[in-house]
């Protein structure tokens, strides 16, 4: 992996090829992003970037992040997020990067936390069938048979039940990079990525190399 930034959500939209076809896309605001630590082999025992995003007011941090902010040279930051980068001893401390290190085509992964569905029902969690739908059966959203009977006498392991949805770490593979607006630090990628609008994503060189 030899490229990284991290995002803001805009929103989805759709653009049209020359052929006109239509492609739905996400828009991102990718960067300006400033390099706030520089982690070596020698020093930390494997090699990494740590990038901030998001200017912040700086009566908003303690004194820890704030000499951490100051030793960098650079401004306080809202999101800080490490990237192991193959190449990342060529990066050096308070160096910026911005959308224009990706260009329209690359493949890209795409990390954030997806949106919180709160507690939810087997069938909506989990893509469970309904019970029968006439009005006697009194059983129409139940999760359903919960275990076999005497033997084992108990519910089994990773059995799906109803609960807690959504919230969780999400990375989508493999996603192609429509276009990039490099004076307006915008990325459009094709398909959607994790989170609702304003959600804070990594895009990362993808793993799933053609």
């Amino acid at each position: 992996m030899k490229k990284g930034i991290i995002a803001r959500k805009v929103g989805m939209t759709q653009v049209f090829t020359e052929t006109g076809n239509m492609v739905p896309v996400t828009v991102l605001e990718a960067g300006p992003c400033v390099v706030t630590q520089k982690k070596t082999v020698e020093n930390d025992g494997y090699s990494a970037i740590q990038v901030g995003f998001v200017d912040k007011k700086a009566s908003l941090v303690n004194k820890p992040m704030t000499g951490h902010f100051a030793k960098a040279g650079v401004t306080v930051k809202r999101y800080l997020k490490e990237l192991r980068l193959e190449n990342a001893e060529t990066f050096e401390v308070g160096a910026e990067i911005k959308a224009d290190m990706f260009a329209a085509g690359d493949k890209v992964d795409v990390s954030g936390i997806s949106k919180g569905k709160g507690y939810q029902g087997s069938i909506k969690r989990h893509g469970q069938g309904r019970g029968p739908a006439a009005h006697g059966s009194k059983y129409h959203r139940a999760v359903g048979s919960m275990s076999s009977g005497t033997t084992p006498g108990r519910v089994k392991k990773n059995k799906k039940m109803p609960g807690h949805m959504g919230a969780a770490s999400v990375t989508i593979q493999n996603l192609e990079i429509v276009t990039v607006d490099a004076e307006k630090n915008l990325i459009l990628v094709k398909g959607a990525v994790p989170g609702p609008k304003g959600a804070i994503v990594v895009l990362k060189d993808t793993v799933k190399a053609d």
